[in-house]
């Protein structure tokens, strides 16, 4: 199964029998064949006809609208999707319950940051990396004893601020510099692709967590509310660092994203422009398209990962007393 992205701008989806078709005037960029499709994720101002809508909600493919800069207005599900007696399982998670799996999302995403940064130790030596290193270690222990879940996005916080304090540092191309994380709006073009990467990933699991059937403004580390789809944040936790962050850094060390080219400013903020967006997600799908080979020898593309700890939580809610096991980057 995969997801069809539509980036270039004026483009429309249209129905041919099983097949979508991605038009822009007579010229046709692509088909996918709708049985084999997951999901649309649509950028900026492109469309869908009524005919290719009402055949994605037929077989339960959502379709979600975003901005040319990544940001999610919404998405069209099947009325057929429910969450039923699974939500209600969620909702009667106790406190303790919830802490738990927040304390293995925080302890996760605190080790792949570390795994990530360690890995960029071979290059870079440098004594502000070894104390981040040390640090990320130490939050990871002091989070498996917090208590509480402000304690927890306590020590989740100082751990990313710290993590991107040297993040520059592992940037080996002088065209981009970076010196903090800034999101809304971000600040310039290696904030740009982190806050798209982001949203991208986000995106992709919360169209896994309603296709498992789960209540996605139930979660353990975020609060969730009518606009807030908490249970994809509590998820891309653990998945930020080895799948996006990488990947950002490839980018820019490879010389494959360009300074001048690939980006453009607005309102104070710094984002893709259409030869951005078609770089990034070339180079994201290529990605997650690669093969890893499972604990049992079986191989699977990296997209398997995203479902397997959406249906990792969901035995989680079936059966707490099994806790939830959280990704980890090897």
């Amino acid at each position: 199964m995969k997801t069809l992205y539509v980036s270039q701008q004026g483009c429309y989806i249209s129905l041919n029998g099983e097949m979508l078709l991605v038009k822009q005037g007579d010229t046709i960029h692509a088909q996918v064949q709708l049985p084999l499709t997951e999901q649309i994720l649509l950028f900026g101002k492109s469309q869908v006809t009524t005919q290719a809508v009402r055949a994605c909600l037929w077989r339960d493919i959502p379709i979600a609208y975003l901005s040319r800069m990544g940001y999610c207005y919404g998405r069209l599900m099947s009325i057929e999707r429910g969450y039923r007696q699974l939500a209600h399982y969620q909702q009667q998670l106790v406190i303790g319950e919830r802490l738990t799996a927040a304390r293995a999302i925080v302890i996760a995403k605190l080790r792949n940051c570390r795994i990530l940064m360690r890995r960029q130790r071979q290059r870079n030596r440098s004594k502000k990396l070894e104390k981040v290193l040390q640090s990320l270690d130490y939050l990871a222990n002091q989070a498996s004893q917090a208590d509480s879940i402000e304690q927890l996005m306590g020590f989740e916080g100082a751990g990313a601020a710290q993590y991107f304090e040297v993040f520059g540092e592992c940037l080996a191309n002088s065209e981009f510099v970076f010196t903090q994380r800034t999101r809304r709006p971000p600040g310039n073009p290696v904030n740009a692709m982190l806050s798209f990467g982001y949203q991208i990933l986000w995106n992709h699991l919360l169209a896994l967590i309603e296709l498992q059937g789960l209540d996605p403004y139930q979660a353990s580390l975020h609060q969730g509310h009518e606009r807030h789809a908490a249970l994809a944040s509590d998820l891309i936790e653990e998945f930020r660092a080895p799948l996006v962050d990488a990947l950002v850094m490839w980018l820019v060390n490879r010389h494959i994203i360009n300074e001048l080219q690939d980006f453009f400013y607005k309102d104070g903020g710094c984002y893709l422009n259409e030869s951005g967006r078609k770089k990034f997600l070339h180079a994201f799908v290529q990605r997650m398209e690669e093969e890893i080979q499972d604990e049992a020898g079986g191989k699977h593309p990296k997209w398997d990962l995203l479902n397997q700890q959406v249906k990792a939580y969901k035995q989680f809610v079936y059966n707490p007393s099994q806790g939830y096991h959280p990704y980890q980057n090897r």
